[in-house]
């Protein structure tokens, strides 16, 4: 849920605080395919479609849409839902990358 403290001067949501989240919500997806350790280099396409308010609740969907030797990309969208109860309306989408790594952050092979 988007918090007071988590606003600009505006009133609205930091950009910084969606892209966040979103980044969390790319990680579970890419490290559940990758059946380990992830790591971001890449957000392309990001697109502010409508802001995000106090008390809204962000919803973030993935969708590995290409898988490399060690890397994936992941489309994600953001939908507030407004107010806690009200109507869903999607806020921002983008593609981020993420790279398969060890535990001495080396790339490795994501299984098939």
């Amino acid at each position: 849920m988007a918090m007071p403290a988590d606003t600009n001067a505006a009133g609205d949501i930091f950009g910084g605080w969606v892209l966040s989240q979103m980044d969390l919500a790319g990680g579970i997806a890419a490290g559940q395919r990758a059946e380990g350790r992830v790591v971001t280099i890449a957000v392309d396409r990001m697109k502010f479609i409508r802001p995000v308010h106090v008390g809204d609740v962000l919803c973030v969907y993935t969708d590995v849409v290409k898988v490399g030797n060690t890397s994936m990309e992941i489309k994600l969208e953001a939908w507030a839902l407004r107010h806690r109860y009200g109507h869903r309306e999607k806020v921002t989408e983008a593609h981020f990358t993420f790279v398969s790594v060890d535990d001495g952050g080396r790339p490795r092979p994501v299984p098939n």
